[in-house]
């Protein structure tokens, strides 16, 4: 089921409804080109798509009359009709093995692909995340990536899943990177992720509120350490590709680290340096990272060759 609304409650309780239904969501950002769009579209081919009124706009009436819509901004309650109660998962024959999610890759390196994400690797970062920086429940987080960037999952998930309070940036902010860090900042938070560029400015600004515990960063390179980082905050370097479901790897930042380091595996993760004969690297020398363990996505959709690849 794909869904394309700008980033407020209806897109949160329309990835729950996608989810609880036994479907599998696949984000789309208003915000991408047209051209960008049709091409997931016609990729992921989906059984059904949630929208509101910008993201109908930015689809447009043409991949609109192909595709059977669900409205989420006129007014109108299709499910008005239908019974209140959950659907029993068992009952829809449910494993940890069912489709969570697909998002696409930036095709930086070529066409995007639609990477096909388990609900065992969700559980899996959700849970590491939560045991790891959030101990006490109810806290306060924030959701701050862009819906089809998979780092939105990790916030909006791991927040559902311990009963916290996810605020949602105002309208304003959306496109306006000085706006959001200025809202952000005045934000009751414990933990909270920032994309790496973003994390930089704010600390660079002293737009980072001094209660806030772990600052978790990335989606990009860090080039540096920052030279100052305020007391008591921790800066968390995480990295992960979108294969391995949001986060593989990750570690605190000190400003003495010459060179910044990606940190070590989260629970259940297994990290190997090879060689071009699969072998591992000697101690200090250059190689391939390969990582295993419950955060392995399924595999690329309509891709099986580059999957087997891979």
């Amino acid at each position: 089921v794909a869904i394309c609304v700008e980033r407020s409650p209806a897109m949160v309780v329309g990835l729950l409804a996608i989810l609880k239904a036994g479907g599998a969501y696949v984000p789309i950002d208003p915000a991408y080109p047209g051209s960008r769009l049709n091409q997931v579209l016609a990729d992921a081919a989906p059984k059904l798509l949630l929208a509101d009124a910008a993201g109908r706009a930015a689809l447009g009436a043409e991949a609109l009359a192909s595709l059977t819509a669900v409205d989420l901004s006129d007014g109108a309650r299709p499910w008005a009709d239908q019974g209140a109660d959950d659907p029993d998962p068992r009952a829809l024959g449910l494993t940890p093995r069912q489709l969570a999610y697909i998002i696409y890759t930036s095709g930086s390196t070529g066409t995007p692909k639609g990477v096909m994400v388990e609900h065992r690797g969700v559980v899996n970062l959700t849970a590491w995340h939560v045991q790891t920086f959030c101990p006490q429940p109810e806290t306060c987080c924030t959701l701050t990536a862009a819906v089809a960037f998979d780092a939105s999952t990790w916030e909006l998930w791991s927040a559902l899943c311990n009963r916290s309070t996810l605020l949602l940036p105002p309208r304003a902010a959306a496109g306006d990177s000085s706006r959001l860090l200025q809202w952000w900042r005045d934000q009751p938070l414990d933990a909270a992720f920032l994309a790496t560029p973003l994390a930089i400015t704010a600390l660079q600004d002293e737009l980072v509120n001094p209660k806030l515990g772990h600052l978790l960063i990335g989606g990009d390179r860090l080039q540096r350490v920052p030279s100052r980082i305020p007391s008591p905050l921790k800066l968390i370097n995480n990295y992960g590709p979108t294969e391995v479901t949001v986060v593989a790897t990750s570690g605190r930042l000190l400003s003495d680290n010459a060179v910044p380091h990606i940190g070590r595996p989260i629970a259940n993760t297994r990290i190997y340096l090879l060689d071009a004969h699969g072998a591992p690297v000697p101690f200090g020398a250059v190689g391939e990272l390969y990582i295993g363990g419950a955060g392995v996505a399924r595999g690329y959709l309509n891709r099986p060759e580059l999957t087997a690849e891979r």
